[in-house]
């Protein structure tokens, strides 16, 4: 039997296991519901932003808008009875593994095996003068297309654990409206017996198998902010969440009415809310009463093996619906080879069903007082005990969603509310709404699922978008790639002014074969932010017949502000050649940025005209079409052939449509 023994260097090395921060993470980002996730098999505590640390971080519904984070921690661990641990050469009462709430030890306990993001289509090429422009260049890291795939992106991550069970979940998103808040998790665990980085294994079946989540919701970054906004900090990390179950009911054979195996959490009361009423919401009460923790999120049991060798769904699972102190003993200071935390753990992981869900227990009272506790109460879920032979698997299917009222109504509820034109408790039952949409997308995930992973996609965005910015119009530009998708029927163009995470106003729309619109509504002064989207005829939208079904805005979103630039020259004799003479050895004296340092420019030309640049002989270099409708274009001092310029005298022939000529010499030196 192999001995688990540390060297020196190793031993310190797993002092720092518990807070290991070296984990690979991605992101969901194509719908509303945007999320990282951790190679490691579960999202811990601080577990992307260590060095800036940052609490509520993921699960952003919805994320068209900025801080709508409702994630605090999630822990994922297994556990046996009466393990005989080939690591340590003893034998546990209770054995279990973790990821989460903050532990994460990938050399010897949750050990990433595969971790990649597929897509059917790669995200497209967006560009803002010149410039990368989309948040998708880095949220969006699709490793592999496959076309085939039932979902836009498929999440693939297997993970080998010390107790000898491979864990393979794979996540599927979808970017349609109505499809695009919530998550399907696929979870398929394997007795393969690995249980080491280097592969070797054991031969054991393993009895009292449970699988074990936890969730810690706290709703929303918006109001809550470490303290920065209106609510109290405490917030921040879940301290008034509220957590209900339902569906536990179907142990005891009567009354079994609940609609769906899930549990969900929301903002409840908290003690130091200062505005007037309460908290529910979360009102901007000092400005305008806008809505900032309206958000319902939570997990639904869509599938749970009955054992190894029956595949049909258990309606008993999860057996185990505890909500746990956040900050509890056995929340911190995980170990797989402490005996009696072990022990506590796996006692958690099995207690069965309360009597009363922590939300029962608040009532209407204030949930930042309920228990001892600093840091709230998260929902688990077991679902087991399970027996696994050698080869045995199980799979278990989930669904976590995030809705509630819409960004509108945030604004409209709120408004109301502050002004006295709905009631408190008005208030609180708009809230409250959020459980309907939060089940309503239960059952849709449910339906998606029951379709094999399957669904009517929108159509695919075009591939590139650009947006140039010009003298007396905005340019926007885009491939006409998604065209040949069946039933599509065109283009709609959105802007927003100031800042990119907001809502969009509808700027044109276009049919087949129009890839190109000039903005000439914009103002000089303001930065303007677009996307581009592709609709359908509506004759496949399944959820609302006939409406045209549109690709997603994250897509083409741009990042990047366009915005009005020099203005045109009134004159042929304004026009100008920036720098003259152009030297090399003066780099750092010449016109632009780091980027521009061979850049000559044009300036005061007209809106629309071709600059030809000729050598003193009369050879052509370089033919420039200006057509933005600003007043300069650059030149980056290279051919045609793309070769740089050599030293000497050249001469520019500026022409315009109409035919009228102007003629600038300009000097460089190399």
């Amino acid at each position: 039997m192999k001995k688990y023994t540390l060297t020196p260097l190793l031993f310190l090395m797993t002092l720092g296991l518990t807070n290991l921060q070296g984990d690979e993470t991605k992101w969901i980002a194509i719908g509303q519901l945007h999320d990282w996730f951790s190679d490691g098999g579960s999202e811990i505590e601080v577990g992307r932003r260590h060095l800036i640390p940052d609490q509520q971080d993921g699960l952003q519904w919805p994320a068209q808008y900025r801080y709508q984070d409702v994630k605090a921690a999630k822990a994922f661990w297994i556990g046996a009875a009466n393990y005989s641990d080939p690591l340590s050469g003893q034998t546990y009462t209770a054995k279990v593994v973790h990821v989460g709430p903050r532990v994460l030890n990938e050399l010897s306990e949750f050990m990433p095996q595969d971790f990649r993001l597929l897509g059917r289509y790669k995200h497209p090429l967006v560009y803002v003068d010149g410039l990368p422009g989309s948040d998708m260049d880095y949220l969006d890291i699709v490793d592999d297309v496959n076309e085939n795939l039932p979902s836009d992106r498929l999440l693939i991550n297997t993970v080998n654990t010390s107790l000898g069970i491979t864990m393979t979940r794979k996540i599927y998103a979808y970017s349609r409206p109505g499809f695009d808040n919530f998550y399907i998790y696929v979870y398929s665990f394997k007795n393969t017996g690995i249980y080491d980085l280097e592969g070797d294994t054991h031969s054991l079946t393993l009895d009292g198998v449970t699988f074990f989540w936890q969730e810690r919701y706290a709703m929303t970054k918006e109001a809550c902010a470490y303290g920065f906004y209106w609510l109290p900090q405490n917030a921040t990390w879940g301290r008034n969440t509220m957590n209900e179950v339902i569906g536990e009911d179907a142990l005891y054979g009567v009354g079994y009415s609940d609609p769906y195996r899930a549990s969900y959490s929301w903002q409840g009361r908290h003690s130091g809310w200062t505005g007037p009423g309460d908290n529910i919401g979360a009102p901007y009460f000092s400005n305008d009463g806008h809505l900032g923790a309206s958000q319902f999120a939570g997990v639904m049991t869509i599938h749970a093996d009955v054992s190894a060798t029956d595949n049909s769904d258990d309606p008993y699972q999860p057996t185990s619906t505890p909500y746990p102190d956040s900050d509890g003993p056995y929340n911190s200071g995980n170990d797989h080879f402490d005996a009696v935390k072990m022990a506590d753990e796996y006692a958690l992981m099995t207690s069965g069903h309360p009597s009363l869900s922590q939300a029962e227990e608040v009532g209407s009272g204030n949930a930042d007082q309920f228990g001892p506790t600093g840091g709230g109460y998260s929902q688990g879920r077991g679902y087991g005990p399970y027996t696994l032979a050698p080869g045995d698997s199980i799979v278990i299917v989930s669904v976590e969603a995030v809705a509630g009222l819409s960004r509108k109504m945030h604004y409209l509820v709120g408004a109301d509310w502050l002004s006295g034109a709905i009631s408190n408790q008005q208030k609180n039952d708009w809230v409250m709404t959020g459980i309907d949409s939060l089940f309503e997308s239960f059952s849709r995930a449910q339906e998606v699922y029951n379709n094999g992973l399957e669904i009517n996609h929108e159509p695919p965005p075009p591939d590139q978008f650009t947006v140039t910015s010009g003298g007396d119009r905005i340019i926007l530009e885009w491939t006409n790639s998604a065209e040949s998708w069946p039933n599509f029927a065109g283009y709609r163009l959105y802007r927003t002014i100031s800042v990119p995470d907001t809502t969009f106003d509808l700027l044109a729309e276009l049919g087949p074969g129009e890839t190109r619109y000039e903005d000439r509504t914009a103002i000089r002064g303001f930065d303007y932010y677009y996307y581009v989207t592709t609709v359908d005829d509506g004759s496949t939208n399944d959820l609302h017949p006939g409406q045209p079904m549109e690709s997603s805005l994250f897509y083409t979103r741009t990042n990047e502000p366009a915005f009005l630039r020099r203005p045109a020259g009134n004159s042929m004799d304004d026009i100008r050649v920036v720098p003259n003479p152009y030297n090399i050895r003066a780099r750092d004296l010449q016109y632009g940025s780091e980027s521009g340092k061979d850049r000559i420019m044009f300036l005061n030309i007209p809106p629309v005209c071709t600059i030809r640049i000729f050598t003193e002989r009369g050879d052509l270099v370089e033919t420039l079409e200006h057509v933005d409708g600003s007043g300069d274009e650059a030149w980056n001092s290279i051919t045609s052939y793309r070769q740089v310029v050599v030293s000497g005298l050249y001469i520019a022939q500026i022409e315009t449509p109409e035919g009228e000529s102007h003629i600038e010499k300009f000097i460089i030196i190399r």
